[in-house]
């Protein structure tokens, strides 16, 4: 085996290492996906919970009225903080994703490097086309 053929032999290695790398950061950026949007439904709901809480005057007195707005507090809070939990799942997705389009140009790259040294074996490995015989006659015929 000569050098080109152990140089592509390692490129595809790379190759095979990077596309695992990809298929990683894909599974991871799904997860983030997945995360994001569990927790922007938990934020929604509460949100709306608290708003029809909120929207209630059947407090019979100043006890059951004091309750309710303690419970509308809590899920407020809940709502917050599941807002902020939402909005850092976002930025941790659109990291996963950034992670992700990098892993696949890193793949991209090697596959053409290896696709490219492919070539070069190839053309090397070709029987020279021998031109040997001599024109007869001029241009003009």
């Amino acid at each position: 085996m000569n050098e080109a053929q152990k140089r592509l032999v390692r490129l595809r290695r790379l190759e095979k290492v990077r596309a695992i790398a990809r298929q990683t950061a894909a599974a991871e950026a799904a997860q983030a996906e997945s995360t994001l949007a569990q927790l922007r439904s938990l934020s929604e709901r509460t949100r709306r919970l608290a708003a029809d809480y909120a929207g209630r005057k059947t407090a019979q007195d100043g006890a059951s009225l004091h309750q309710i707005g303690r419970f509308v507090s809590g899920l407020q809070t809940l709502t917050r903080n599941a807002e902020g939990d939402a909005r850092r799942a976002h930025a941790i997705a659109d990291a996963k994703q950034k992670h992700l389009a990098e892993a696949e140009r890193r793949r991209a790259a090697i596959e053409e490097r290896a696709a490219l040294q492919e070539r070069m074996i190839a053309k090397l490995g070709a029987a020279p086309v021998l031109t040997g015989r001599r024109q007869s006659g001029t241009k003009l015929e």
